[in-house]
């Protein structure tokens, strides 16, 4: 028993390595979050491991799980997808320290979130879909007006708005939009009769 929660531990320590430095922080570059991730999960994993009876363990987890969740959200503003990697962590504690009598499901489980979270952060990945939060200096009452007026100046093809606030006071409107981004243009190839001008 002694040696398979050594062998958690390691599995747990190279997963949350892989997921917070690997994935999150050569993605995004936070490191305060890096910590956060990192903290986390070995808390929760030394916490349950602590638990004598799986089935107990098994309830304090998810005890914690929820708690930290709560506390997480209600602190300073992160985006949805460190959200998502602020789960992930958690959730490797939580099964590394649950799922020590299963090696072959620890190790399963663990190779499934990370490639979830490889493959859904790729940078490569819906790279041209976009979000922003827009305070527009003038109030449009026709949508059609609004997403023309959002096209112009994002350069970009209107898939969404969503109008969060309009003040008729200050003459403004705040609005959520979708959009994606036109695919870069490839430059002209030169042609070879200009390249033997230019040669000469």
């Amino acid at each position: 028993m002694v040696t398979m929660f050594w062998f958690a531990l390691a599995i747990d320590l190279i997963a949350i390595s892989l997921l917070s430095y690997v994935l999150y922080f050569r993605r995004h570059g936070r490191r305060d979050l890096l910590l956060a991730y990192v903290a986390l999960n070995t808390g929760i994993f030394a916490v349950v491991s602590m638990m004598t009876g799986q089935e107990v363990a098994l309830a304090v987890g998810f005890g914690l799980f929820g708690v930290l969740s709560i506390l997480r959200l209600r602190s300073d503003l992160i985006s949805q997808g460190e959200i998502g990697y602020y789960f992930t962590a958690i959730a490797l504690g939580l099964i590394n320290a649950v799922a020590i009598s299963a090696p072959w499901v620890l190790l399963g489980l663990n190779a499934l979130l990370l490639t979830v979270m490889y493959v859904g952060d790729h940078p490569r990945l819906l790279s041209r879909h976009e979000r922003r939060m827009l305070t527009l200096d003038a109030i449009h009452e026709d949508p059609v007006a609004l997403r023309q007026d959002l096209s112009a100046r994002l350069r970009a093809q209107v898939t969404r708005v969503d109008v969060i606030e309009v003040d008729y006071v200050r003459d403004l409107m705040v609005v959520d939009v979708r959009f994606r981004v036109p695919a870069p243009t490839a430059p002209p190839a030169r042609s070879g009769t200009a390249a033997r001008w230019e040669g000469r």
